[in-house]
């Protein structure tokens, strides 16, 4: 498919998993992209792989300066900018409410929630100047359906940019501009499981557990994102906004009375 022939396309976050199989997925299908990430050496490695069709920049989402400057980098380098991947966030540290340090909650909310506000708020004027286009926002993940003991300032940020995602759709929709949030489940990503990403085999173990506690008995992959976040920004989708799609292989559909026995893994 050529979907995005002509589209320029920008992911925040762009250095990771599911920022970098986002980015193979656009170009694949005839996008040009820019990569930001506060990492730049990740973000230029992306960059790299995919060649004349990508480049990257060093960005901040929680700094006005840096989220205005990585669109400037776009209409600089491309002309224009046309779909936008807020992808950009942390996952915070496990810690009970009434031990939490405020740092803790400040620093989770400004990377996953203000981060989305000053990359869309850097981004609209671009989309709106080049006729419309498509925001995806990586939105509450299952955090919105489950209650994860300890993950207080994740999963409130979360929750709101499923909020985020309807008022911005209304309000930019007389601009011809589409937002959606999407919200995996369990991807397969170091994220998911950052004490043993260099170990294979726990690595191996730990999502081949997770695999027996959903439905489908597979865990996500970032290529199963990024063919959605694709979905999303593309006409295919040209009548859908204001929504959230779920991507979890039937996860949330698991509850306490009908969930395999096999206790869920710790990380």
């Amino acid at each position: 498919m050529n979907r995005f022939n002509g589209k320029v396309a920008l992911i925040t976050g762009g250095g990771g998993a599911i920022g970098r199989a986002s980015a193979l997925r656009f170009v694949e299908e005839g996008a040009r992209v820019v990569i930001a990430d506060v990492d730049f050496e990740r973000a230029n490695a992306v960059a790299a792989e995919i060649g004349a069709d990508a480049f990257a920049v060093q960005a901040d989402v929680t700094k006005p300066d840096d989220c205005a400057a990585m669109t400037d980098a776009a209409n600089a380098r491309f002309g224009k900018l046309d779909v936008v991947f807020a992808n950009a966030g942390v996952g915070g540290e496990k810690t009970e409410f009434v031990d939490m340090p405020m740092e803790e909650w400040d620093r989770v909310i400004g990377v996953n929630l203000r981060g989305m506000v000053l990359t869309c708020k850097a981004a609209a004027p671009a989309l709106i100047h080049a006729g419309g286009g498509s925001i995806v926002l990586m939105g509450s993940s299952t955090g919105g359906w489950d209650t994860i003991l300890g993950a207080g300032p994740y999963m409130t940020s979360k929750e709101a940019i499923n909020a985020l995602a309807r008022n911005l759709a209304l309000e930019l929709a007389r601009h011809r501009i589409r937002v959606n949030a999407l919200c995996p489940g369990i991807i397969q990503t170091p994220l998911s499981f950052r004490q043993a990403a260099d170990d294979p085999a726990a690595w191996e173990q730990f999502f081949a557990r997770l695999a027996q506690r959903i439905p489908l008995r597979r865990v996500g992959q970032p290529e199963d994102v990024a063919a959605s976040v694709a979905f999303l920004a593309s006409d295919d989708a040209r009548h859908i906004t204001g929504a959230t799609l779920l991507i979890d292989g039937g996860q949330t559909l698991q509850s306490w009375s009908n969930a395999p026995d096999t206790a869920y893994p710790s990380s």
